[in-house]
Protein backbone atom coordinates (compact mmCIF):
# COMPACT_ATOMS: atom_id res chain seq x y z
CA UNK A 1 0.00 0.00 0.00
CA UNK A 2 0.80 3.53 -1.21
CA UNK A 3 -0.58 7.16 -0.66
CA UNK A 4 0.29 10.28 -1.85
CA UNK A 5 -0.94 13.46 -1.16
CA UNK A 6 -1.77 15.59 -3.98
CA UNK A 7 -3.86 18.82 -2.84
CA UNK A 8 -3.51 20.35 0.36
CA UNK A 9 -2.93 23.46 2.34
CA UNK A 10 0.40 23.03 3.24
CA UNK A 11 3.51 21.62 1.21
CA UNK A 12 7.58 21.44 1.91
CA UNK A 13 7.71 21.07 -1.75
CA UNK A 14 7.97 24.82 -3.42
CA UNK A 15 7.70 22.85 -6.58
CA UNK A 16 3.83 21.90 -5.76
CA UNK A 17 1.20 24.30 -5.46
CA UNK A 18 -0.95 24.52 -2.82
CA UNK A 19 -5.05 25.20 -1.78
CA UNK A 20 -8.10 24.97 0.70
CA UNK A 21 -8.70 21.36 -0.28
CA UNK A 22 -7.65 17.60 -0.27
CA UNK A 23 -6.79 14.66 -2.60
CA UNK A 24 -4.80 12.06 -1.63
CA UNK A 25 -3.63 8.95 -4.07
CA UNK A 26 -4.21 5.79 -2.57
CA UNK A 27 -2.49 2.75 -3.98
CA UNK A 28 -3.27 -0.92 -3.27
CA UNK A 29 -2.52 -4.15 -4.61
CA UNK A 30 -5.69 -4.20 -6.35
CA UNK A 31 -7.06 -0.45 -6.65
CA UNK A 32 -5.50 2.98 -7.35
CA UNK A 33 -8.04 5.01 -5.95
CA UNK A 34 -8.40 8.52 -5.85
CA UNK A 35 -9.36 10.04 -1.83
CA UNK A 36 -11.50 13.15 -2.76
CA UNK A 37 -10.27 15.58 -5.41
CA UNK A 38 -9.74 19.32 -4.42
CA UNK A 39 -11.15 22.48 -5.15
CA UNK A 40 -9.72 22.56 -8.29
CA UNK A 41 -7.37 21.21 -10.29
CA UNK A 42 -4.42 21.91 -8.51
CA UNK A 43 -4.46 17.98 -7.59
CA UNK A 44 -3.76 17.20 -11.13
CA UNK A 45 -0.60 19.80 -12.14
CA UNK A 46 0.82 18.12 -8.74
CA UNK A 47 0.47 15.38 -9.98
CA UNK A 48 2.15 15.75 -13.13
CA UNK A 49 5.10 17.32 -11.51
CA UNK A 50 5.50 14.23 -9.12
CA UNK A 51 5.14 11.67 -12.69
CA UNK A 52 1.82 10.44 -11.68
CA UNK A 53 -0.43 9.00 -13.75
CA UNK A 54 -4.52 9.32 -13.30
CA UNK A 55 -5.54 7.19 -16.40
CA UNK A 56 -4.90 3.66 -14.25
CA UNK A 57 -7.43 5.18 -11.32
CA UNK A 58 -10.66 2.93 -10.84
CA UNK A 59 -12.20 4.66 -8.09
CA UNK A 60 -12.80 7.85 -6.60
CA UNK A 61 -14.52 8.07 -3.79
CA UNK A 62 -16.11 11.77 -2.60
CA UNK A 63 -16.12 12.03 0.73
CA UNK A 64 -18.73 14.84 1.16
CA UNK A 65 -20.20 17.44 -0.82
CA UNK A 66 -18.08 20.30 -0.20
CA UNK A 67 -16.23 21.94 -2.67
CA UNK A 68 -12.82 21.66 -1.32
CA UNK A 69 -13.03 18.09 -1.58
CA UNK A 70 -15.13 17.41 -4.84
CA UNK A 71 -14.30 20.75 -7.27
CA UNK A 72 -11.78 18.99 -8.54
CA UNK A 73 -13.98 15.85 -9.93
CA UNK A 74 -14.63 17.27 -13.57
CA UNK A 75 -10.77 17.97 -14.54
CA UNK A 76 -10.24 14.24 -13.51
CA UNK A 77 -13.06 13.26 -15.23
CA UNK A 78 -12.00 15.16 -18.59
CA UNK A 79 -8.82 12.65 -18.36
CA UNK A 80 -10.35 9.69 -17.18
CA UNK A 81 -12.72 8.23 -18.46
CA UNK A 82 -13.55 4.22 -16.54
CA UNK A 83 -13.09 5.40 -13.12
CA UNK A 84 -16.24 4.78 -10.92
CA UNK A 85 -17.11 7.63 -8.51
CA UNK A 86 -18.31 6.68 -5.05
CA UNK A 87 -20.73 9.10 -3.48
CA UNK A 88 -23.36 10.25 -1.23
CA UNK A 89 -26.81 11.28 -2.85
CA UNK A 90 -27.01 13.55 -0.36
CA UNK A 91 -23.80 14.87 -1.51
CA UNK A 92 -24.98 15.20 -4.94
CA UNK A 93 -28.32 16.86 -4.02
CA UNK A 94 -27.51 19.30 -1.01
CA UNK A 95 -26.59 22.95 -0.73
CA UNK A 96 -23.92 23.26 1.39
CA UNK A 97 -22.87 27.06 2.91
CA UNK A 98 -20.51 28.32 5.53
CA UNK A 99 -21.06 31.00 7.81
CA UNK A 100 -17.48 31.37 8.84
CA UNK A 101 -16.86 35.21 7.98
CA UNK A 102 -19.83 36.51 5.28
CA UNK A 103 -22.18 33.40 4.43
CA UNK A 104 -20.93 31.95 1.00
CA UNK A 105 -21.93 28.85 -1.02
CA UNK A 106 -19.56 25.89 -0.43
CA UNK A 107 -21.82 23.46 -2.82
CA UNK A 108 -20.03 21.53 -5.14
CA UNK A 109 -20.69 21.98 -9.26
CA UNK A 110 -21.04 18.68 -10.32
CA UNK A 111 -19.47 18.04 -13.77
CA UNK A 112 -22.09 16.54 -16.73
CA UNK A 113 -21.85 13.01 -17.19
CA UNK A 114 -21.88 12.00 -13.43
CA UNK A 115 -24.63 9.78 -13.62
CA UNK A 116 -23.24 7.15 -15.94
CA UNK A 117 -20.29 6.28 -14.06
CA UNK A 118 -21.42 7.29 -10.34
CA UNK A 119 -21.67 4.54 -7.30
CA UNK A 120 -24.14 5.88 -4.83
CA UNK A 121 -23.90 4.96 -1.41
CA UNK A 122 -26.91 5.53 1.33
CA UNK A 123 -25.78 2.94 4.00
CA UNK A 124 -22.38 0.92 4.85
CA UNK A 125 -21.31 -1.36 2.54
CA UNK A 126 -18.07 -3.05 0.71
CA UNK A 127 -18.11 -1.86 -2.92
CA UNK A 128 -15.83 -4.15 -4.24
CA UNK A 129 -12.77 -6.37 -3.52
CA UNK A 130 -12.21 -5.45 0.39
CA UNK A 131 -13.22 -1.32 -0.40
CA UNK A 132 -15.53 -0.80 2.55
CA UNK A 133 -17.57 2.75 2.67
CA UNK A 134 -18.98 3.91 6.11
CA UNK A 135 -22.07 6.25 5.54
CA UNK A 136 -24.55 7.80 7.78
CA UNK A 137 -21.87 7.33 10.67
CA UNK A 138 -23.68 7.59 13.83
CA UNK A 139 -22.88 10.57 16.79
CA UNK A 140 -22.28 8.76 19.72
CA UNK A 141 -19.03 11.07 20.68
CA UNK A 142 -18.35 15.12 20.31
CA UNK A 143 -18.37 16.19 17.03
CA UNK A 144 -16.18 18.96 16.00
CA UNK A 145 -17.19 22.50 17.12
CA UNK A 146 -16.57 24.42 13.53
CA UNK A 147 -19.21 22.54 12.16
CA UNK A 148 -20.95 25.14 13.80
CA UNK A 149 -20.87 27.34 10.75
CA UNK A 150 -21.30 24.42 8.36
CA UNK A 151 -25.28 24.86 7.42
CA UNK A 152 -27.16 23.03 4.44
CA UNK A 153 -30.76 24.78 2.14
CA UNK A 154 -33.93 23.12 2.42
CA UNK A 155 -36.56 23.45 0.37
CA UNK A 156 -38.24 26.12 2.24
CA UNK A 157 -34.35 27.49 1.36
CA UNK A 158 -33.81 28.01 4.88
CA UNK A 159 -30.28 27.54 6.68
CA UNK A 160 -30.22 24.96 8.63
CA UNK A 161 -27.38 23.37 10.75
CA UNK A 162 -25.84 20.31 8.78
CA UNK A 163 -26.06 16.88 10.11
CA UNK A 164 -23.24 15.78 7.93
CA UNK A 165 -25.64 12.32 6.67
CA UNK A 166 -23.48 13.31 3.37
CA UNK A 167 -20.26 12.35 4.67
CA UNK A 168 -18.72 8.90 4.18
CA UNK A 169 -15.48 7.27 5.70
CA UNK A 170 -13.40 4.94 3.42
CA UNK A 171 -11.59 1.76 4.84
CA UNK A 172 -9.09 -0.27 2.68
CA UNK A 173 -6.48 -2.71 4.29
CA UNK A 174 -6.03 -1.44 7.39
CA UNK A 175 -6.69 1.86 6.61
CA UNK A 176 -9.29 4.34 7.36
CA UNK A 177 -9.52 7.76 5.34
CA UNK A 178 -11.88 10.35 7.12
CA UNK A 179 -12.33 13.18 4.70
CA UNK A 180 -12.71 16.36 6.95
CA UNK A 181 -14.19 13.87 9.74
CA UNK A 182 -17.41 16.37 10.72
CA UNK A 183 -18.60 13.21 11.89
CA UNK A 184 -16.07 13.61 14.69
CA UNK A 185 -12.70 11.22 14.63
CA UNK A 186 -13.82 9.39 17.43
CA UNK A 187 -17.29 8.44 15.90
CA UNK A 188 -15.86 7.45 12.80
CA UNK A 189 -13.28 4.79 14.04
CA UNK A 190 -16.68 3.54 16.34
CA UNK A 191 -18.38 3.20 13.05
CA UNK A 192 -15.59 1.36 11.29
CA UNK A 193 -15.24 -2.61 12.55
CA UNK A 194 -12.42 -3.45 11.43
CA UNK A 195 -8.81 -3.10 13.02
CA UNK A 196 -7.33 0.09 11.59
CA UNK A 197 -3.36 0.72 11.52
CA UNK A 198 -3.30 4.10 9.54
CA UNK A 199 -6.41 7.06 9.91
CA UNK A 200 -5.61 9.74 7.48
CA UNK A 201 -7.30 12.46 6.34
CA UNK A 202 -8.37 15.94 8.06
CA UNK A 203 -9.71 16.19 11.80
CA UNK A 204 -11.82 19.52 11.09
CA UNK A 205 -10.11 20.68 14.67
CA UNK A 206 -9.75 24.35 13.80
CA UNK A 207 -7.27 26.14 16.10
CA UNK A 208 -9.54 28.69 18.48
CA UNK A 209 -12.73 25.96 18.43
CA UNK A 210 -12.01 23.14 21.06
CA UNK A 211 -10.25 24.64 23.90
CA UNK A 212 -6.86 23.04 24.58
CA UNK A 213 -7.94 20.69 27.47
CA UNK A 214 -10.73 19.30 25.04
CA UNK A 215 -7.81 18.65 22.14
CA UNK A 216 -5.86 16.92 25.48
CA UNK A 217 -8.32 14.77 26.38
CA UNK A 218 -9.64 13.84 23.04
CA UNK A 219 -5.72 13.36 22.27
CA UNK A 220 -5.40 11.01 25.27
CA UNK A 221 -8.20 9.45 24.40
CA UNK A 222 -7.30 8.15 20.80
CA UNK A 223 -3.41 7.13 21.97
CA UNK A 224 -5.00 5.12 24.81
CA UNK A 225 -8.24 3.43 22.86
CA UNK A 226 -6.00 2.71 19.62
CA UNK A 227 -2.58 2.05 20.79
CA UNK A 228 -1.64 0.61 17.14
CA UNK A 229 -3.26 3.51 15.25
CA UNK A 230 -1.24 6.13 13.46
CA UNK A 231 -2.82 9.11 12.95
CA UNK A 232 -1.79 11.39 10.08
CA UNK A 233 -3.35 14.84 9.10
CA UNK A 234 -3.37 18.26 7.60
CA UNK A 235 -5.72 20.22 5.81
CA UNK A 236 -8.34 21.79 8.08
CA UNK A 237 -6.40 20.51 11.33
CA UNK A 238 -5.18 23.77 12.84
CA UNK A 239 -1.24 24.24 12.88
CA UNK A 240 -2.25 25.25 16.85
CA UNK A 241 -4.73 21.70 17.08
CA UNK A 242 -1.44 19.55 16.41
CA UNK A 243 0.66 20.60 18.70
CA UNK A 244 -1.48 20.43 21.23
CA UNK A 245 -2.25 16.46 20.39
CA UNK A 246 1.32 15.67 19.34
CA UNK A 247 2.25 17.01 22.92
CA UNK A 248 0.09 14.06 23.73
CA UNK A 249 0.44 11.77 20.87
CA UNK A 250 3.41 11.77 20.19
CA UNK A 251 4.78 9.35 17.59
CA UNK A 252 1.35 8.11 16.99
CA UNK A 253 0.30 11.90 15.18
CA UNK A 254 2.01 12.80 11.85
CA UNK A 255 1.43 15.49 9.48
CA UNK A 256 1.43 15.61 5.71
CA UNK A 257 1.44 18.04 3.28
CA UNK A 258 1.19 18.46 -0.73
CA UNK A 259 3.97 15.69 -1.89
CA UNK A 260 4.02 13.72 1.38
CA UNK A 261 4.36 9.76 0.17
CA UNK A 262 3.63 7.06 2.61
CA UNK A 263 3.99 3.30 2.90
CA UNK A 264 2.97 1.53 5.84
CA UNK A 265 4.85 -1.25 6.92
CA UNK A 266 1.48 -3.04 7.76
Amino acid sequence: MKWTVLSDNRTNNDLLETEHGLSILLETDRHRILLDTGASDVFIRNAERLNIDFTTVDYVLISHGHSDHAGGLRYLMEINQQAKIIVSPDAISGKFYSKRGNLHSITTQWPEGLEKRIFLIDHSQEVVDSIHVIAHIPHVHPMPKGNQNLYVQNTSEDYINDDFRHELALYVDGLLFTGCAHSGLENILAACPWPVHSVVGGFHLLDANETEEELTSLAMRLKVDYPHTQFYTSHCTGDNTFATMKAVMGDHLHAFSCGTTFQPAH
